[in-house]
């Protein structure tokens, strides 16, 4: 069944790369002439990458990568879109990188990708795509090298307990929650007003479930940090804060969270 899960999203995700590649959010132009898409949080957690081998997970159209790539990492990027993936070389060509994209389900990555890696990176909205993160975290420790480093920057549990298609939201679904969640809207976080039908199955992940999935693989957590601000601006009534993040008006509950692991 979660076959059919991963196919729909596959699908919904495959619209949303021509739609996201020409947003304002995501600003290719600016991309293509040298602005990096990385984040303070991500940027300071991993700090100089350069020589460094990097394989990033649920990639999308390949950002992230090339940023890292751009910095002197020796990158691959995996994503579950082919349509994503074909922008991602696209874009690797034209920029004259040398990262190298994988399309597979992240959870089947060491099918197609056998080399270890100093650092496995994935970031903002990728876990909650998916059903279980115990093959996750084997996954994850498998394209590790000994000493290598996993490193996540993620919406915050509580962030996805809310059903943000009501008006204003509603705290629905659990904090951890097997059954999957499926959703039908107008519109992308990148850009709500076009005309794509988004159906997504998605998946609510708590901290113990995440931290104890890579635990149970065999790496040592270096911390967890929680956040009120978030570097994007996708959730409703977000308000804007001198750093150029964005907080919920009252900073009740934190918004990302950063784990940081080694395999020993």
């Amino acid at each position: 069944m979660s076959e059919d899960y991963f196919e729909v999203n596959r699908k919904t995700w495959n619209e949303k790369v021509k739609i996201h590649s020409e947003s304002k959010m995501y600003d290719l132009q600016a991309f293509k002439d040298g602005k990096s898409s990385l984040n303070h949080y991500e940027l300071n957690a991993l700090g100089d990458v350069k020589g460094r081998s990097l394989l990033h997970l649920q990639c999308h159209f390949g950002q992230d990568t090339l940023s890292w790539s751009r910095l002197g990492a020796k990158c691959v990027g995996v994503d579950l879109s082919d349509n994503g993936i074909a922008l991602a070389k696209r874009l690797n060509i034209e920029l004259h990188a040398d990262a190298t994209f994988v399309c597979c389900n992240v959870l089947e990555t060491s099918q197609f990708v056998k080399k270890a890696f100093d650092i496995v990176f994935t970031s903002y909205g990728v876990i909650g795509w998916l059903p279980d993160l115990k093959p996750w975290g084997r996954m994850i420790a498998q394209r590790l090298k000994p000493g290598g480093i996993f490193y996540i920057v993620e919406f915050h549990p509580i962030v996805w307990m809310f059903d943000y298609l009501a008006k204003p939201p509603i705290m629905t679904y659990g904090y951890m929650q097997d059954e999957p969640i499926y959703e039908e809207y107008e519109g992308t976080y990148a850009d709500q007003d076009s005309k794509i039908i988004s159906k997504e199955f998605g998946w609510n992940h708590g901290l113990s479930e995440i931290i104890n999935a890579l635990i149970e693989a065999g790496l040592t957590i270096d911390y967890l940090k929680e956040h009120d601000e978030s570097p994007y601006n996708i959730l409703p009534d977000l308000l804007e804060t001198k750093s150029g993040n964005f907080v919920t008006k009252d900073k009740l509950y934190p918004l990302i969270f950063e784990i940081r692991a080694t395999k020993v």
